[in-house]
């Protein structure tokens, strides 16, 4: 994924109000920018790390800018919009860059199952076989450890049951984490933050539902999906 224009570079201020954050512009312009990212960003959003923002030429936008990447002091590059995930994924989907799915035809977006109460990412397809994958993107780092949830996350456990339930039933299931921290090596379920979230995934484990991680390579020009990572479980 190739950021349509170049970044520019600043220092993060202070994300606040969920949606905004402050930056000063290595230009030495204070900018208020769109943050895309609900979450908590734990590690992410600290006052003073680098921070890489995108600018729109939109009038209609109340926001001119979009942070887009934090740095850590460390170098580590943090993809924080969190929408960008299923980008990645839906990307390597069509350049077959998922081992695990290069013989998949074709795909859908955003896809609830016959009978299913929640919707799924993706729903991917191979003959008369649908086989329904959900994406989440992993920001949270401790050293060179990968977490999820990091914060409280009932939807992501309903989403875990789910897709055991379908595959107990014989439908094909991917949990898939999409690792948008560039200094990760391995992932696990933050069962410390949240333990049900823990518990349904190993439950969907259990039940036979795929669980992948992938790293990214990011920097200022593109974020691409580059390598499978290690699960802990």
């Amino acid at each position: 994924m190739q950021f349509s224009s170049p970044l520019l570079r600043g220092t993060l201020i202070k994300r606040y109000k969920r949606f905004l954050a402050d930056i000063v512009l290595d230009d030495g312009r204070t900018i208020t920018a769109h943050c895309p990212n609900t979450g908590a960003m734990t590690g992410c959003a600290e006052p003073g790390f680098t921070a890489w923002v995108s600018q729109s030429d939109n009038p209609k936008r109340k926001l001119g800018f979009t942070w887009e990447l934090a740095q850590t002091p460390a170098g580590h590059f943090i993809g924080i919009n969190t929408h960008n995930a299923n980008k990645l994924v839906a990307e390597a989907l069509n350049n077959k860059a998922l081992p695990q799915f290069k013989h998949i035809s074709r795909w859908r977006a955003e896809v609830t199952p016959p009978g299913a109460e929640s919707r799924f990412d993706f729903a991917l397809a191979e003959d008369d076989t649908t086989h329904y994958m959900e994406v989440k993107s992993v920001t949270l780092a401790r050293q060179s450890q990968g977490y999820f949830p990091d914060a409280v996350t009932a939807r992501g456990a309903k989403h875990c049951l789910e897709l055991a339930r379908l595959a107990n039933t014989g439908i094909p299931t991917t949990l898939l984490f999409c690792v948008q921290h560039s200094g990760v090596k391995s992932v696990q379920p933050a069962s410390d933050i949240d333990p049900k979230y823990a518990d349904a995934l190993s439950i969907a484990a259990n039940a036979g539902v795929q669980i992948l991680a992938v790293a990214c390579e990011i920097n200022e020009q593109k974020v691409v999906i580059n390598q499978s990572l290690p699960l802990i479980l």
